[in-house]
């Protein structure tokens, strides 16, 4: 019997773009696309600094991860995409906040020339059913 790729949209998360899915299930993984610190409900970015766009960014992630059955806590992989450097501590500080479980997700940060939006932080993510 093939595995099937199921597309994930959460209503608790901003709308993608056509292009993209939220997330795709397949094989027991949840695949989340790049998330901005983008409240839902304003469509804006939420207030603040880094950290409080890296923890809206995350939130959004967890909204999606809980719509195909997971949550941030089944998270095994993490990409950052900063603007500059100069986000980092702020991005950690949030992100140390949010993933307190005993085994943490591997981790990649890398600065990036420009992210959509003039955003200072995409975040995606892989995570298990």
């Amino acid at each position: 019997m093939p595995i099937t790729k199921t597309a994930v949209l959460s209503q608790d998360a901003p709308a993608p773009s056509p292009l993209m899915s939220q997330a795709v299930v397949y094989n027991g993984m949840v695949y989340c696309s790049g998330s901005l610190g983008i409240d839902p409900k304003t469509n804006k970015f939420a207030e603040g600094d880094a950290a409080d766009r890296t923890t809206q960014a995350l939130k959004n992630l967890d909204n999606i991860l809980r719509s195909a059955g997971s949550d941030l806590s089944k998270a095994v992989k993490v990409n950052i995409f900063l603007s500059s450097m100069e986000h980092y501590a702020k991005v950690n500080e949030a992100y140390a906040r949010i993933f307190t479980h005993e085994v943490k997700p591997c981790r990649t940060c890398v600065p990036v020339p420009e992210l959509p939006l003039n955003a200072e932080v995409e975040i995606e993510l892989v995570a298990h059913l």
